[in-house]
C-alpha cells in the first residue's frame, strides 16, 4: 500500500479539473460522471492556487478548495475570511494524512495573506475541531402546520401600508444584492454573496437544468416603495383522497432588513391558498417565526444542528473587529497546535471601543483556538465551556466576564451554504 508520502498534494491544473470534480463527487457519494459543460462552468470560479488535489500517481484521490470571503462580525464589521469547501478524501485513501496536509497548507497560506478567520460548513462534526475550527452558529428548521397555527385566513397583506409583490429572477438579480448587503451588515455570522450566488438562486447552470425547479420570489415593499425583504420558495403539488389540497411551501431564502418585513413575509407564505404546510429552510435558532403564530406549537422543529464553523487565524484582528456590550478586561491564554494564533492576549473592551494586545500577564482564562472561535460570534457560552471542561478558569469568574463581553442579545446566523 502506498504511504502518505507517495501522495502528491498540489494545486490542480486546468486540464485536471474534470478529474478533480469526479473525485469530489465520489467523496460525496454523487454520481462520478462529469460533463464537459459542468467542468467548464465550475472552472470559472475555482481560484487558481487555492484548488488543491491529492494525487496518487495519475489519479485524484482528494479535493480541497478555498476562496475569498467576508463574514460579518458582531457590530457589523466585514472580516476577511478564508472559506473552505469541497473537501473530500476518496474512501480508498483515508487515514493517510491527506486532509491534514491539504488543510495545513491552506491555513498557512490564509494566515500569510492576512485573512483573519477561516470558515466552513462541516458535513461531519468530529473532523474539524482538530484543525482549530469551532462551531460558531446554529441553524434550525421548522415545519408549520398552517391550519393549526391559528392565523387569520382573511389576511390580505401588511397592515402598515406596505405591500408584497411577486417578481421574477431578473428583478431579484437587480434588487437582491443591495438588499442582502444591507441585511448582512447587521447580521453577525452572515457571509457575502457574489454574482454567481445570485445566478444560481435564479436559474441553474445549463448543465444542471434537470435538477432545477423554478421558484417563486416575493418582495416586501414599504409604504414608500422601498424593498425591505425578499422571499424565495417552491411549492409541491399534493392532494388528499377527499380532493383537498395539502401542498407544502419550502422556503429557500428569506431575508429582511426590518422586523415588519420579516413578519409580513412569514405571514404571506403561511397564507397562500392550498398551502397547508410550510418548511422554513435553514433559519437562526431564535427566528421570529414560531412566536409570530397564535399557536407557536404549530411550528415543529424538524432540524437543529451546528452550521457555520470558524477558525481564528489572527486573535488580535478578530477580537478588535467586533463590538462589545459590556466593559471589562480579560487575559486569555490561547492554545493553537498549528502555531497560527496561539499566545497570551489582553482584551480591554467596552461599548466605546476595544484593544487586544499580546501580554505577559497571568492568564485568567485558558482555552484552545477552537473554543475561542466558537465564542467569537457570541453564540457559545464560556461558562458552559468551563462546565464541559473545554475551558479552564485561572481566576474565578473569568468565564462569567467572558460571557458578559462576548455574548449577544440575538444569536448569530449564517443563512448560506458554501
Amino acid at each position: 500500500m502506498n504511504t502518505r508520502h507517495d501522495i502528491d498534494i498540489r494545486p490542480v491544473h486546468a486540464d485536471e479539473i474534470p478529474a478533480w470534480i469526479r473525485a469530489m463527487n465520489t467523496g460525496f457519494l454523487r454520481p462520478p460522471s462529469v460533463s464537459e459543460a459542468e467542468a467548464e462552468d465550475r472552472g470559472t470560479y475555482l481560484v487558481p492556487g487555492r484548488t488543491l488535489g491529492a494525487f496518487d500517481g495519475g489519479r485524484c484521490v482528494g479535493t480541497f478548495r478555498s476562496f475569498p470571503q467576508e463574514i460579518t462580525a458582531v457590530g457589523g464589521a466585514a472580516v476577511r475570511a478564508d472559506a473552505v469547501t469541497n473537501v473530500s478524501v476518496t474512501a480508498t485513501h483515508r487515514r493517510r494524512g491527506v486532509l491534514t496536509r491539504m488543510m495545513t497548507r491552506d491555513l498557512a497560506a490564509a494566515k500569510e495573506r492576512g485573512d483573519v478567520v477561516a470558515t466552513l460548513i462541516a458535513a461531519e462534526y468530529p473532523i474539524y475541531g482538530r484543525y482549530g475550527f469551532g462551531a460558531a452558529t446554529t441553524l434550525a428548521e421548522w415545519t408549520v402546520d398552517v391550519p393549526r397555527a391559528g392565523l387569520d385566513p382573511r389576511w390580505a397583506g401588511p397592515e402598515d401600508g406596505g405591500r408584497i409583490d411577486l417578481v421574477d429572477g431578473d428583478e431579484v438579480r437587480k434588487t437582491g444584492p443591495e438588499l442582502y448587503e444591507r441585511f448582512r451588515r447587521a447580521q453577525p455570522g452572515a457571509t457575502d454573496r457574489g454574482e454567481r450566488w445570485w445566478r444560481l438562486a435564479t436559474g441553474a447552470p445549463a448543465w444542471d437544468r434537470g435538477a432545477w425547479t423554478e421558484p417563486f420570489h416575493a418582495v416586501h415593499r414599504t409604504a414608500r416603495g422601498e424593498v425591505e425583504g425578499l422571499l424565495t420558495y417552491t411549492v409541491d403539488d399534493h392532494w388528499g383522497d377527499a380532493k383537498q389540497p395539502l401542498d407544502t411551501a419550502r422556503v429557500k431564502d428569506l431575508i429582511a432588513v426590518s422586523p415588519a418585513a420579516e413578519r409580513a413575509l412569514w405571514r404571506y407564505v403561511c397564507s397562500i391558498d392550498w398551502v397547508t404546510g410550510v418548511r422554513t429552510g435553514r433559519r437562526a435558532p431564535d427566528d421570529l417565526l414560531p412566536q409570530l403564530l397564535p399557536d407557536p406549537r404549530a411550528a415543529r422543529i424538524t432540524s437543529q444542528a451546528d452550521w457555520l464553523w470558524v477558525r481564528i487565524l489572527d486573535v488580535v484582528a478578530a477580537l478588535e473587529a467586533r463590538t462589545y456590550g459590556a466593559t471589562g478586561a480579560l487575559v486569555l491564554e490561547v492554545a493553537d497546535g498549528d502555531g497560527l494564533a496561539g499566545g497570551r492576549y489582553r482584551l480591554d473592551a467596552s461599548p466605546e471601543g476595544v484593544s487586544c494586545t499580546r501580554t505577559t500577564e497571568d492568564a485568567e482564562l485558558v482555552l484552545g483556538v477552537a473554543e475561542l472561535s466558537s465564542l467569537w460570534l457570541g453564540d457559545e457560552s464560556a461558562v458552559r465551556l468551563v462546565a464541559l471542561g473545554r475551558v479552564r478558569e485561572e481566576r474565578a469568574g473569568a468565564g462569567l466576564l467572558a460571557d458578559a463581553l462576548l455574548r449577544t442579545s440575538r444569536r448569530p446566523w449564517c443563512p448560506d451554504v458554501f
